[in-house]
């Protein structure tokens, strides 16, 4: 028999283990439970499974009732691991334990797979993380790129997604990643009526931006901060390498080696991925035209801003701004 009563919903499954956060469990029941149709009926179905059903033990003085084995992974949609005690001991997960393996290998190969906070440590074993952009909680980054430094791991994001593969950085960002992946099933307007019906904002750090923008490093920590803080201002300036080079005072070649040193990218990557992040920005806070978009983000043209959000996300910007915003957007 099925462990899932309706067949024809979008099925979430949550992963949990020994020493689970018990709020990142709840996080993904509360976001994906409150999603409802025009006739009030529910869009997913959620339920928590477990390497054996039972009581699974939390962090706190709570315990779960887990009804459901790894057997639910295999008819899941989307699958999310959040975190557990067992992710911060020395080397989590090297080698993964043969039971979790042999769990995670139920995943269906189309469904969508998401972590919470070091739930990533457990993706990263498993391979589910090779060739992607990730992040994680930020007390664990350094730790986590010394065990994976073939992945590319971003700590100043609230959560990344690859398409099939999303990561989530801390407890908070559960609810972030939660409200992306209904937003992206079911658009806006869904998405905010879940953030609305939970009482927390629909996007964080100025509407739909994804990234957090912490602090630059000190000068002391950082050879390359002061470039990288002018270049986020003066991005409708079209920055280029040697005027970030210049900022440092450094040659092209020393400037380009020391920002891959600090950054894990090249610092074209970087400008590219600024600047779109700034057109997705104001594409989706803002009723400025494409042109001005472009102007804005550091594009130039209109035609270019297209090229590069079409290459990047596969739709127009007037689409993505559709999208995320339910409304037509003049001149796109």
């Amino acid at each position: 028999m099925s462990a899932f009563t309706r067949p024809e919903l979008h099925r979430v499954a949550v992963f949990v283990r020994h020493g689970v956060l018990p709020i990142e469990t709840g996080i993904v029941h509360r976001m994906f439970g409150r999603v409802r149709d025009a006739d009030d009926q529910p869009l997913y179905e959620v339920l928590t499974c477990a390497l054996e059903p039972g009581v699974v033990t939390t962090d706190t003085d709570l315990t779960l009732n887990v009804r459901h084995g790894p057997e639910a992974l295999a008819e899941a949609q989307t699958v999310v691991l959040p975190a557990a005690e067992e992710d911060y001991v020395e080397r989590p997960h090297d080698p993964l334990a043969p039971e979790l393996a042999a769990a995670l290998a139920r995943i269906p190969g189309h469904a969508r797979v998401a972590s919470i906070c070091t739930g990533a440590f457990v993706l990263a074993a498993a391979g589910f993380l090779d060739g992607c952009r990730v992040t994680t909680h930020w007390l664990s980054a350094g730790y986590f790129r010394a065990m994976y430094p073939h992945i590319d791991l971003d700590p100043d994001v609230l959560y990344t997604d690859n398409g099939r593969v999303l990561t989530a950085a801390g407890v908070a960002s559960g609810i972030d990643l939660s409200l992306h992946m209904i937003r992206t099933d079911h658009g806006a307007s869904v998405a905010n009526e879940v953030a609305r019906n939970t009482v927390v904002p629909p996007h964080r750090d100025g509407g739909q931006a994804q990234y957090i923008r912490r602090p630059v490093p000190a000068p002391e920590r950082s050879a390359t901060a002061r470039a990288r803080s002018w270049a986020l201002d003066h991005l409708h300036l079209r920055p280029s390498l040697a005027d970030m080079a210049e900022r440092e005072a450094m040659s092209v070649r020393t400037f380009t080696r020391r920002f891959r040193e600090e950054t894990g990218m090249s610092p074209g990557r970087w400008i590219n991925e600024q600047k779109l992040d700034r057109a997705r920005q104001l594409l989706e806070e803002s009723d400025l035209s494409v042109d001005r978009i472009a102007h804005e983000a550091g594009f130039g043209t209109a035609v270019s801003l297209r090229q590069h959000v079409h290459a990047e996300l596969g739709v127009s910007p007037s689409a993505y701004r559709r999208t995320f915003r339910g409304t037509p957007d003049a001149g796109s």
